[in-house]
């Protein structure tokens, strides 16, 4: 095919439907996102999948998920579109706007670091919560995000605070009975919770021959504390984040000699927005 006659037969909407698509992973929910019938997007991813003659999406009564192919095209075309829309808004027509991206809560530090952002460029900055490891941020779905545990490449930021962990465990359980602070090194004898997508602790954290043993896995907070409520097994987590979801079925252990979570803001590497960077060294002061 004539790669001239693919642009031609790719409109705007196609673009943004599969996008609502690729960040919901849900017709359902990115056509309501979007404002229109899911019939209406279903039809408009499909017309994009002809003219790229590629499957983008994989979907079934009961999964919608991205193709290899339908990942690349979202990784290259959302950063594209943010840029798009904010070329497309006239000159004067409203204030500039920086989206925050974060999973799990925002850390108390970033409050007066986003009001002296709006006082100095005059910006509006809107939340984002997205259940991702980086916040929606490779994805489009945010600017700047914010980031518990190491940076992965493709994105770069800047330090903001450590936080400590703490072992979070179901109220009635009997692993940890009775004690209120306990070392990093005894947690490898119980098995451990984690969420994969959106959590900091691994079994790897531990050294090689001394790690807990994988009990069982959760996609967001939520499934991961009922999985801890549960007594599946012990999660562990940055404290303010353990304590923002209290569960009256949970109960906190401090820890001795855990490593911190490091908490960053994140940009992406290549084009990020035009007020990232200033919101970036805004943190620094």
């Amino acid at each position: 095919m004539d790669p001239s006659s693919t642009v031609d037969a790719v409109e705007l909407r196609h673009l943004r439907g599969f996008l609502a698509v690729a960040d919901e992973l849900s017709f359902t929910h990115a056509a309501a996102a979007l404002g229109i019938g899911q019939p209406a997007l279903t039809r408009t991813v499909r017309a994009l999948e002809e003219a790229v003659s590629t499957r983008l999406v994989d979907r079934t009564t009961r999964h919608v998920d991205l193709t290899d192919a339908g990942r690349r095209l979202r990784d290259d075309l959302a950063p594209l579109l943010t840029r798009l829309d904010a070329a497309l808004r006239a000159p004067g027509a409203g204030r500039p706007e920086l989206r925050l991206g974060f999973t799990s809560m925002l850390p108390e530090a970033c409050g007066p670091l986003t009001t002296a952002f709006k006082e100095a460029t005059g910006a509006l900055v809107r939340l984002v919560r997205r259940d991702e490891p980086l916040a929606g941020l490779t994805s489009g779905a945010c600017d700047v995000a914010v980031v518990r545990g190491e940076l992965p490449e493709g994105v770069r930021g800047r330090k903001l605070l450590d936080e400590p962990r703490v072992a979070v465990l179901a109220r009635g359980s009997r692993a940890l009975a009775g004690r209120r602070v306990v070392d990093w090194a005894e947690l490898a004898a119980y098995p451990l919770v984690v969420n994969t997508v959106t959590g900091t602790t691994r079994p790897e954290l531990w050294p090689a021959g001394r790690r807990p043993d994988l009990a069982c896995t959760a996609g967001n907070v939520d499934e991961w504390l009922e999985a801890v409520a549960a007594d599946h097994g012990v999660g562990v987590a940055p404290e303010p984040v353990a304590r923002r979801y209290a569960h009256s079925g949970l109960r906190y252990v401090r820890l001795k000699n855990a490593p911190p979570v490091t908490v960053h803001l994140a940009v992406p590497t290549q084009d990020p927005h035009p007020l990232a960077d200033r919101y970036l060294r805004t943190a620094t002061g």
